[in-house]
Parts: C-alpha cells; sequence; structure tokens
C-alpha cells in the first residue's frame, strides 16, 4: 500500500483543509491489540492527534458520501468494511483503496454477540471476510491485516485466531455513538466532547449512517479550528518498515493504574460551591401530570370553565390521631370487672360435679358457670 501524507496547503481546491499530517506505519505483530477502550496498548499517538476509522461498509447511498467529505478535506482514514457488504458491491471496496484509504476488514456477516458464537463460526466469519474483500479489490492484494469484532464485542478465541491470520485487532479509544438513534448534531456533540476529553485517539465511527454523512463535515471543520491533526495508520511490509516508537508510547495508562489496589479507596472531600437548598417539586414537575393521564379531568370540567388540577398521587399529610375532635372515648372500668356473685352450697356442689373440678373463691369460672345454668 502506498502511504502519502496530503498536507492542507497541498489539498486541491481547499487550501484551508485539515489534510492528513503524517501516515503512522506499525507492525501488527509487534502490537496485536489496540484501543484503549478494551485494551492495554493503543496508537502511539502525540497530543492533538486523531486517527479516523469506518465500520461496516461500503454501502454506497452514504460511503460514497463519506469519501467524498473526506477528500475535500484531504483526510485518509481507515474503513473496516464486511464481507457481505464487499460482495453486494465491490466498487465500493475499490473506491475506498483508490481514494489512498486502509482497507481492513469486519467479519464476513457482521454476527451480533460474537463472543458467544462457537470457535469454528468466529474462525470462518473472520477467513470468509478477508477472503471476500480480497476477491473485492481484484488485483491480487489482500486488506491490511487490521481487525475490528463486531460490536467491539471481544473474546479470547476471536483474538487468537486473528492473530494466527496475522491481524492486529483494533478496538478504538473512543466512539461517537452514531450507531444510536440519534441527531447528527449529537453525534458531532459526542465525538467532540470525547476528544476534547482524551486529547487525541481513535475515532469509531461508521459510513452507514445518514447521521454520520450529516456530522462529519462539522467534526472535521472543528477539529480544523481546534487544532487537531489527523494521522493515517498503514500496516509495514517488506518495503514499508515500522514507524519507531518506544514502548511507553504504544501504554494506555500508567503502570499503577494496572495494579489492583490493596485497600479501599479514600472518601473524597468534596467543596460544595453552594450551600443553598433546592426548591421542593412542583407537581406539574412529575409526569403523573401529564396530558394523557389528565385528559379525564379535563374531560369532566363544565364548558369553559378552569380544569381542576389532578390530586397528587402521593400522601397528604394527615392529621394526628388522638385530639379532642376524633378521639375514642376511655373504656370505662366495668368492662374489665370479674364478678364473683355469691353462690348457693348445692349450685357450687352441682358445678363441681359438672366440670369434674370445684369452683375456688375469688377465681373466675364464669363461662364453665353458664354452662351449667
Amino acid at each position: 500500500m502506498t502511504a502519502q501524507a496530503a498536507l492542507a496547503a497541498d489539498c486541491p481546491g481547499n487550501p484551508d483543509a485539515l489534510g492528513t499530517s503524517r501516515t503512522l506505519v506499525v507492525d501488527p505483530r509487534e502490537h496485536p491489540r489496540i484501543g484503549a477502550m478494551q485494551y492495554a496498548e493503543t496508537l502511539p499517538l502525540a497530543a492533538g492527534e486523531v486517527v479516523l476509522t469506518f465500520d461496516d461498509g461500503p454501502l454506497p447511498k452514504y460511503s460514497n458520501r463519506i469519501l467524498e467529505i473526506l477528500a475535500s478535506q484531504c483526510v485518509k482514514a481507515t474503513f473496516f468494511l464486511v464481507g457481505r457488504q464487499a460482495q453486494a458491491n465491490p466498487e465500493g471496496v475499490r473506491k475506498v483503496r483508490d481514494a489512498g484509504h486502509t482497507v481492513a476488514t469486519h467479519t464476513q456477516n457482521h454476527p451480533p454477540g460474537m463472543h458467544l458464537l462457537p470457535i469454528e463460526r468466529v474462525q470462518q466469519e473472520i477467513d470468509e471476510g478477508i477472503a471476500a474483500i480480497s476477491a473485492a479489490l481484484g488485483d491480487g492484494t489482500a486488506p491490511a491485516p487490521f481487525f475490528r469484532v463486531p460490536g467491539l464485542a471481544r473474546a479470547e478465541g476471536i483474538e487468537q485466531h486473528a492473530a494466527s491470520k496475522g491481524a492486529q485487532v483494533w478496538s478504538a479509544d473512543f466512539p461517537a455513538d452514531d450507531w444510536r438513534p440519534v441527531s447528527s448534531s449529537r453525534v458531532y456533540e459526542v465525538a467532540m466532547k470525547r476528544l476534547e476529553a482524551r486529547g487525541k485517539g481513535i475515532l469509531l465511527l461508521h459510513d452507514i449512517q445518514a447521521r454520520t454523512v450529516a456530522a462529519l463535515p462539522k467534526i472535521l471543520h472543528e477539529m480544523k479550528a481546534r487544532g487537531y491533526r489527523i494521522v493515517h495508520v498503514v500496516p509495514a511490509t517488506a518495503e514499508l518498515a515500522a514507524t519507531s516508537t518506544e514502548p511507553q508510547q504504544w501504554r494506555t495508562r500508567s503502570r499503577h493504574e494496572n495494579v489492583a489496589a490493596p485497600h479501599w479507596p479514600q472518601i473524597p472531600r468534596f467543596v460544595f460551591a453552594e450551600r443553598a437548598m433546592l426548591p421542593a417539586p412542583w407537581l406539574s414537575d412529575s409526569y403523573w401530570n401529564d396530558e394523557w393521564l389528565t385528559s379525564s379531568d379535563h374531560a369532566t370540567s363544565p364548558a369553559g370553565a378552569m380544569p381542576t388540577p389532578r390530586q397528587a398521587p402521593w400522601p397528604r399529610q394527615v392529621p394526628p390521631l388522638l385530639n379532642a375532635v376524633n378521639a375514642l372515648p376511655v373504656p370505662a372500668p366495668s368492662v374489665f370487672e370479674f364478678r364473683d356473685r355469691p353462690r348457693p352450697a348445692k349450685a357450687t356442689h352441682a358445678a363441681g360435679r359438672a366440670t369434674g373440678r370445684v369452683a375456688q373463691s375469688g377465681r373466675p369460672v364464669l363461662k364453665r358457670l353458664v354452662q351449667v345454668r
């Protein structure tokens, strides 16, 4: 593959283009897994450098527009193509290659939950994806040995088979969430917010989404305005040596952050900017006040009258149970008395014979006496 850095000054028709600042040549065998979202290593980028990647194409309706936008800014990217898409649109694969972008692979069918598939199916997806894109290229060459797992659903078996094919497994450093049902402005906001938070890295996008097509020009324009630079990544070959780097440039985090803490973390000391109390919520703030829930209340109001507010679903304040108005009367002492009345001797003797017991003076035997009487 021919790697050329397209500087902004050399971009035809757009002297203010973002351009591609440099080309990074990597050896997949030395760094088989990259991407800070999942791995301990990522591309050795300097502050302010960004690598653009696009997944799931080619899809002519949107992929062609993505290529046009990148060309207008003289920006190079890496495309992780799906084998089935390549079979349906081999010309789209060749367009990516002819525009100078890196052609990489993304399985044959983009199966969901690839980490849950049997290893035989995993191997088939990877191998057939490489074969389909190689056939679409049509010049006897193979795609770059870069591979991204669909949905970033990594697993050891997937990574091992990719390594056996000489492929480098790519995750990402931050996504723009453009596969979600969000607006193009949201894609732009997420991409720039995460780029600002990290300061550099591999950006994950999709060239099969209309929202990505709409957001990409603004993303590239804002990158230019904020001083970010685009880096194009290509694999090392016999004719093209890997870019010289230091091991620490590939690390995604410092060493002590990879070691489990031997103790519970300390509780931080918070400094409150304001001490004023927040106002209590109004009933109108609750979803219980939604129109569809209160339509019955409006329907029962007289014509032209102001509808009464719906009663809150939470309990009202209940008055104390005991007060001068609603207190119950105190039971009379006679309710709890046991009366021992004088009994004739004959009746007492009869009661003793009937019950097998002799009534003792002062002991309540009212129930049994009633039975005898």
